[in-house]
This record gives structure tokens, sequence and C-alpha cells, in this order.
């Protein structure tokens, strides 16, 4: 394989997929691969499953505290003013006791109420996709799994679940002229896209101070952390944390997965015939998904990886979307298989670090695949694939398809 031209800042790449081409490159020949962004400035990328899985756990080596993300507000030559407040941005001892602190609101009881709640919504909006013939899956029916989420664990109607992930929408599309006007400043775009949803929630947490119930903003105005109240500041970075990542990553999952079933109509076939694959068949989705590509960190002092020393200061970037596609931890990891054992894949990340509301997107998948897979719906594409302008993100944002019931 010749060496590609290698820039993982470029969104378009992420769009027309160029960035597989690059990732398989780099496993192979440069696995941790100083990227330059001109000016002198760079990261460090680690593109092979045992480093980022090593990587993840190096938690007094390297910070979450730069933010989740390159670029943006979350800026990686500053201080994140998430540092610390926000879960994914944080290390232990904080995290532990950030994490412990919204721990009730992924227990059973939520889950058990989420569950209800999107099963609800999933059977109205795939009825209606059925009698319509068709629709399209990335806007009409897979914003249904974090809407109802959204319903059951912040205690808020339908209406403003679907405005919130409007609003996430854009913060994570901040680079997409599909979501927002990209003339203006992005930094500026990106942070008043995120004081909006502080607002949403600062609203909400005033309500829930006169007015406590058992919801996610509830449970974090009445959390301690070394026995004292979460700052008001610290309780919205949470619930965005929350938002965000729930809203983007099982909606966009759900998409791809459908769009893979539509690709690979032998794995389709096997899903209707094999009901009890539905588990394996979820992961497989989240493998080949990887909503997040990436996350950042950075060394708090001089760490050796493979033969390369990262000097402290410097940020380090664990790309999910290549571990994830390692030959030499996945059998044929090109291959779409819904029968695939093991598949210990990175979605979620692993460790402390693994996605605290991954407990919740393995409720609301499975829920969409059971009843697409009882209803024996075959789909079938009917217009243009258009894919979110993001290296952060991988994500569809509009998959438009015939649907029948057989």
């Amino acid at each position: 394989m010749s060496a590609p031209a290698i820039d993982l800042t470029d969104p378009d790449a992420f769009v027309h997929g160029r960035h597989h081409e690059m990732l398989a490159w780099l496993r192979r020949h440069d696995p941790v691969y100083w990227h330059p962004t001109g000016a002198g400035g760079g990261f460090w990328a680690l593109t092979t499953y045992r480093d980022i899985f090593d990587a993840y756990n190096d938690h007094s080596g390297l910070s979450s505290s730069g933010g989740p993300m390159l670029g943006g507000s979350f800026s990686s030559g500053e201080v994140d003013t998430a540092a610390n407040r926000m879960l994914v941005a944080s290390d232990p001892p904080r995290h532990r006791m950030l994490r412990h602190a919204m721990h009730t609101v992924f227990g059973p009881e939520f889950v058990d109420r989420v569950a209800r709640e999107v099963t609800a919504g999933v059977n109205a909006v795939v009825d209606r996709a059925l009698a319509d013939g068709g629709c399209d899956f990335a806007t009409d029916i897979a914003p249904e799994l974090p809407a109802r989420a959204l319903v059951a664990m912040v205690g808020i109607g339908e209406q403003d679940a679907h405005t919130l992930i409007n609003m996430t929408r854009r913060m994570i599309g901040f680079r997409d002229p599909n979501w927002v006007d990209t003339a203006e400043d992005e930094r500026l775009r990106l942070a008043m896209i995120q004081a909006e949803i502080f607002e949403f929630f600062a609203d909400i947490l005033r309500e829930r101070r006169r007015k406590p119930g058992s919801d996610l903003v509830s449970v974090l105005a009445e959390a301690e952390v070394n026995g004292h109240r979460l700052p008001e500041e610290d309780i919205l970075y949470n619930c965005m944390n929350v938002a965000v990542g729930g809203n983007e990553t099982s909606s966009y999952t759900a998409v791809a997965g459908v769009l893979a079933l539509i690709e690979n109509p032998d794995q389709h076939r096997l899903l209707l015939d094999r009901p009890d694959l539905l588990d394996s068949a979820v992961n497989e989705i989240l493998r080949w998904a990887t909503s997040n590509a990436y996350v950042l960190r950075r060394a708090t002092r001089d760490v050796s990886i493979g033969d390369k020393v990262i000097t402290a200061g410097q940020p380090v970037t664990l790309w999910n979307v290549s571990a994830n596609m390692d030959e030499r931890q996945f059998d044929r990891p090109e291959e779409f298989r819904l029968d695939r054992s093991p598949n210990r894949h990175l979605a979620y990340g692993v460790g402390i670090h693994r996605c605290i509301g991954s407990v919740v997107a393995q409720v609301e998948l499975p829920i969409l695949f059971r009843r697409l897979a009882q209803s024996r719906v075959r789909f079938a594409l009917d217009g243009e694939i258009t894919r979110l302008r993001s290296n952060f993100i991988q994500g569809i944002t509009a998959l438009p398809v015939t649907m029948e019931a057989s």
C-alpha cells in the first residue's frame, strides 16, 4: 500500500470515507504518528487497538481534562473550561466522584423508564413509516431513540426533547453547512451553540430547584462531591455531556446499522432468520459504526508508546474508528458479520472512561432492531445518502429508504 496523504483534521475526508485508507496505512507503518497542523503545531494519533486500549487506561500519563475533541472551543492549545467539571473531561479522583454522583441516572429504574419510552416511540415511528412505504431513516426514525430517552431521563416533553436534539446536532455539526452557517468564526459558533444548550438546561434546573423530581437534572442538583453540592456550571456541563453523548451516538449508530443491512443483504437475512443473534448484531453494528471517531488526551508527563516518546503537554488522539478495524484484533474487520465473536470493540471506550450512557444505548438499539426484525422490515435505498461533515462524529444525516414488512 502506497502512503496516502494523511490529514485526519479534514472533515471532508471522513465524509467520503478516505480516512479508512489513512488509518489502515498508519496502523501498518506508523501507528504512533505525529500529525502536524501547521505553524509548528500538531498532535499524536494512536491507531492500533492495543495502543488505544492501553492509552484509555493510562490515567496518570494521559489526561482527559483537555476536553474531548481537537479544535473549536475545546482548544488543543488551551485549558478547557470543562476540565474536571464534565465527566468526559475529568481525571481521577474527580472523575470517580462525578461518575458516582451520576450513577443513579443510569441505574435499573432509569433504564426501565427509558426502555418503556423508547419502545413506545419506536413502535409509533416504524408503524408510520411502514404505512407510508418509507421515510428518511436518519430524520424520521433514528432520532426517536435519544428523544424518548431524554423524555424518560430529563423529564421533558417530546417537543422539548427534539429541540434539544437539534441543538446537539448543530453543536456536533458545527462544520457542516447543512446544520449551521459556516461563514461565521467556527469557535464563536460552537461557543454560541453550547451557550444555547446551557440556557436550555438552566431553565430546567431553576424549575427542579423549586420542584425536585427523580430526573437527571434533579439528581445532579442534589448530588454531593466531597460533601459539597455541585456548582451550577458543573451541573450544566454534565447535562450537556449526557445530552450530546446520548443524542449523537445511538441515533447515528442506528442509521449506520440500517445502511449496513441494506449493503449486506446476506447479513440482513441472517438477522431475520436468527433472532437469537440480536445482541451479537447490535455489537457488530456498534463496531461498524464507531460513531465517536476519536477522543483526545493530553500527556501529563513524558510517555513512551511504541518507539515514540510523547512529551509532556502534547495532545494525543485515540482513534476508536481505527482500533475497531485493526486486523490484529478482529478477523477480517472489513466484513460486516452479525455473528462476529469475540467482538471487544471500543465504540464506547474502555475502563473508567467507558461511556456512562452505554447502558442506555444497549437498551435503545436492541429495541429498534428487534422491532425491525420481528416485523421483517425490508429496506431499499430511495435517494442520496448524506454524511455529517465531521472528523469527530461519524454520522449519516440523510438515509431515504423504502420500507415494507414481509
